[in-house]
């Protein structure tokens, strides 16, 4: 199956469609995160029932990231987009609608089912249809991303606030509308051979519920389920026929490298947009709408220059962009580390800093990886990759959960940090900061050893 290369008047209109319904897909997380209270005091739920409203949204959306990337190996993607944003719609049709606790579950449910498809496919559409400006597209679907994640409080703190935290759903119902634009400008493509294996399909998605599960509440039997399922997935890939996930893409090792080097990027960057509003409420007393000023002028600018990147990209390729990218980051973390406890204004300026480097990053692995995978394994490798990237932000925002807890620390790791209060931010920041410093390393020493072996044998 070789790339299907579209006009140039198309590439246009379907880079903007997939930037509008990726950015709608993205404020849908993270609006929802400053509704939860009124959630909860609407239908009078502790807060463990409420947070399923985000929880169960994030088990599905992980796992359905990388079932729709397989699935788009076999099935045209029109009829994939279709599919999902229906679903999608139909979910937040019945979120507003949801007169109970029930209801607004399984509408979550349902948007994560369909939502799911959206960045998913977005990534795979530029090496698929756009081969020659893919990089200038992962470019734009990344600085999207990145300002959809900026934006989204504040409009979930705007809308919330105005009207009711119902009407956030609005937004993306509206996603239906895409559809007949999709069918329209996404090639037709024909039914390509292959099946999908179930038995390793259902494995995988009990081994990254059950994770996710134990990430989020540390109950040691899901991890115990999490280690027997990953054990039985192991088993099947190996003896399966045609295997979900096909063991000559984990042997590729600039796949893997590249992958893992995103894990621990995004691991940050996560991080990063996890503590930062805490931080703030803690040490500055800010509110919720503060906080999404404080973190919008990086996301605008980042969003911006973020597709100048992806002209880069396809200039000079992804690899000096991934190092620049994780440079940023690490700076940026430094940065916040030094001056954590200071006005929200230097924290702001410090959060630009790292937040460009959130799209560079995306952009620039997401090009390698398309570059490296042939195009019959893309649609897997990519959802691999997207869900790995969401499972680091998982990891990071429950390990520094947890460590935000600590009372009375008193060890300074960053001598240029003040003292009291503010210490366990900046020891969690310059954290942050080595292991994005130690991801760049990594990259920049094993991908050029791997692309070294592959030259040698080819």
């Amino acid at each position: 199956m070789t790339p299907v290369e579209v006009p140039d008047s198309q590439k246009k209109k379907l880079t903007f469609l997939i930037c509008l319904i990726l950015s709608f897909t993205v404020m849908n997380g993270t609006m929802f995160n400053v509704a939860v209270p009124d959630i909860s005091a609407d239908f009078n739920l502790s807060p463990s029932q409420v947070s399923w409203v985000l929880t169960g949204y994030i088990l599905v959306f992980a796992i359905g990231s990388l079932m729709y990337g397989k699935l788009a190996d076999l099935f045209a993607i029109r009829t994939l987009f279709t599919v999902g944003i229906a679903l999608f719609a139909f979910g937040s049709l019945l979120g507003f609608l949801s007169p109970n606790y029930t209801t607004l579950i399984i509408a979550r449910i349902f948007q994560a089912m369909g939502g799911a498809s959206i960045p998913a496919l977005s990534f795979i559409i530029p090496a698929r249809f756009m081969p020659s400006n893919r990089g200038k597209v992962f470019g734009y679907v990344a600085s999207t991303v990145a300002f959809a994640s900026g934006i989204g409080p504040i409009l979930g703190g705007f809308i919330g606030g105005v009207l009711d935290w119902r009407f956030l759903f609005i937004l993306s119902m509206m996603s239906a509308l895409s559809i007949p634009l999709f069918r329209r400008w996404l090639p037709e493509e024909e039914r390509r051979p292959g099946s999908v294996d179930i038995p390793g399909a259902f494995l995988i998605a009990v081994t990254v519920a059950s994770l996710l599960m134990f990430i989020t509440s540390l109950t040691t039997w899901m991890l115990a389920i999490t280690v027997v399922a990953g054990g039985l997935f192991i088993w099947w890939t190996m003896k399966a026929k045609n295997p979900f996930i096909q063991p000559s893409i984990l042997k590729n090792k600039r796949y893997t490298i590249t992958v893992f080097t995103s894990f621990f990027g995004t691991s940050c960057l996560f991080g990063l947009i996890f503590i930062i509003p805490i931080m703030l409420r803690d040490l500055n007393a800010i509110s919720t709408i503060g906080i999404g000023l404080v973190l919008f002028p990086g996301a605008i600018i980042s969003g911006i220059l973020g597709q100048y990147g992806g002209r880069v990209i396809d200039q000079r390729g992804g690899v000096p962009v991934v190092i620049t990218a994780l440079l940023l980051i690490a700076s940026g973390c430094f940065l916040i580390s030094t001056f954590a406890g200071n006005e929200a204004w230097i924290i702001s300026i410090c959060m630009l800093v790292a937040y460009l480097g959130f799209p560079l990053v995306q952009s620039s692995t997401a090009d390698i990886l398309s570059s490296v995978l042939t195009p019959e394994q893309n649609g897997v490798g990519i959802g691999l990759f997207n869900l790995l990237n969401f499972m680091g932000g998982a990891f990071s925002s429950a390990i520094f959960g947890a460590v935000l807890e600590i009372q009375g620390v008193r060890l300074q790791l960053n001598p240029l940090s003040g003292e009291g209060t503010n210490l366990i931010y900046s020891n969690v920041f310059i954290t942050l900061t080595v292991l994005a410093a130690g991801a760049v390393t990594f990259f920049a020493i094993y991908y050029k050893r791997a692309s070294a072996e592959f030259d040698a044998a080819n």
